[in-house]
């Protein structure tokens, strides 16, 4: 546990990759391996997670990215875009369903129940709701990569700054019913980026934390 406080404590918003240096296929399986991994509520991971390292889509991305994120997208070794679920419904809960049965070795009758909550759940929101929730879900994710990347000391850049829309449309979101709700750089930081050098600044425990 004391490397993990100590990854964590290394680790901060990279503002400027080194684009020599790229992450290791087997690392990127790694970080693939953690987010799977990741909780999410119910099980269902209602979102994708894309990729990106081909050249000519992240140029497109830049385009559509904000300020040094620009830099930031363009230097460092891939981009994680985490893309919601619209508006999951009873297919994507039949299909998790599936997945528990097959994994678990469950008769279909036996999950019913449990499948029934879940879909009972989502007919309950208003689309806005999941939406919402669903965004909810991806920032688990991206905490997941984060924390996992500190660990095999690759530096991360989690962005909000960014054109959904934009993103949405160059990787094909509005036909595949995903919304691109929050990306992620990974790779290693530049010498000259001097936040490396920076105390991190969290509040204090006492100031934080509530004990009842």
């Amino acid at each position: 546990m004391n490397n993990y406080i100590e990854s964590l404590n290394w680790r901060y918003a990279t503002k400027k990759y080194d684009a020599s240096k790229k992450v290791s296929d087997k690392d990127l399986e790694t970080l693939k391996d953690a987010v799977r991994l990741s909780v999410s509520s119910v099980g269902l991971q209602p979102y994708k997670v894309f990729i990106i390292g081909d050249t000519d889509i992240r140029k497109q991305l830049i385009e559509a990215a904000g300020g040094n994120n620009k830099n930031i997208i363009a230097d460092s070794s891939y981009l994680f875009v985490f893309a919601n679920e619209v508006n999951p419904g009873d297919t994507e809960v039949e299909n998790y369903v599936k997945n528990i049965g097959e994994t678990r070795g469950i008769e279909p009758e036996n999950l019913k129940g449990f499948s029934d909550y879940i879909s009972g759940f989502l007919k309950g929101l208003t689309p806005e709701q999941k939406n919402a929730w669903t965004i909810k879900q991806t920032y688990i994710a991206l905490s997941t990569l984060v924390n996992s990347a500190a660990v095999l000391k690759i530096d991360t850049t989690a962005m909000e700054g960014f054109n959904a829309e934009e993103f949405n449309k160059i990787l094909g979101f509005d036909k595949l019913g995903l919304n691109a709700a929050v990306i992620a750089a990974i790779g290693y930081r530049h010498e000259e980026d001097a936040n490396q050098h920076l105390k991190k600044v969290r509040k204090p425990k006492e100031e934080l934390f509530v004990t009842i």
